[in-house]
């Protein structure tokens, strides 16, 4: 009996579909954060913004080279504070804080991109704790100021914040818009202290580190609270 076009192609729709489907993609999601973060910890890229640049670049290519792998390394789990002190290392504080500012909203945009495609539909119907429900609706309803205040919040872990407005229904426009002005306070605090790290006693220093400091302890505070209230407001079953 012959074989006819449309059973030739049963197999390869049937591939297609199971390639597509949300635990596929949840899987080659997970693939690639640990790809970043082994790569991260074999190859250290942060030693290079450490050393300096190349020095046969110009100030502009250096600029552009410096932020956009900045996002990339963002991206792939390397910390933000040795980055943003980098930055003012190399670049100066106006600079700096521009570069490391543009990175970070480059590498919250990969991340965001990566959740959102890959672990959107697989993880959402997991959120069946009361608080991550609480969460969820929060980010969802008022995903502009909740992103803000996140970013705002030093404590907040930089990667989970990123992947978990990814599962939310937060826009792309409230997340990016949000990310971009919420870090630039604490990214500028370190690009300062990075400026002026050859002279770790300067009165600059000592201020950027204490309000990296102060900052720290009113963000515990604050995300404490903030807990507590998820808590509160979580539905009875």
């Amino acid at each position: 009996m012959p074989v006819t076009a449309t059973q030739s192609a049963e197999p390869t729709s049937r591939l297609a579909r199971t390639l597509l489907s949300p635990r596929c993609r949840l899987a080659l999601l997970l693939v690639l954060l640990c790809a970043g973060g082994i790569s991260v910890l074999v190859y250290e890229p942060q030693r290079f913004f450490i050393h300096g640049l190349p020095p046969h670049l110009s100030s502009g290519v250096a600029g552009v080279v410096f932020t956009v792998a900045y996002g990339l390394c963002t991206a792939a789990f390397v910390p933000r504070p040795v980055l943003n002190v980098a930055a003012g290392a190399l670049f100066g504080i106006e600079a700096g804080t521009v570069s490391a500012v543009v990175g970070t909203v480059i590498g919250s945009g990969i991340a965001f991109g990566l959740g959102r495609m890959l672990g959107q539909d697989a993880l959402r119907p997991m959120l069946r704790a009361r608080w991550l429900s609480a969460a969820d609706r929060q980010l969802s309803k008022h995903g502009f100021r909740s992103m803000l205040v996140i970013r705002l919040l030093p404590g907040v872990p930089f990667a989970a914040s990123n992947y978990g407005a990814a599962v939310s229904r937060m826009t792309w426009p409230a997340f990016l818009a949000a990310t971009a002005l919420g870090v630039i306070p604490n990214t500028a605090a370190y690009v300062i202290a990075g400026s002026h790290a050859a002279a770790p006693t300067s009165p600059v220093f000592l201020a950027a580190f204490g309000f990296i400091a102060l900052s720290g302890l009113g963000g515990a505070v604050v995300a404490w609270r903030k807990r507590a209230m998820l808590r509160d407001t979580e539905p009875r079953p």
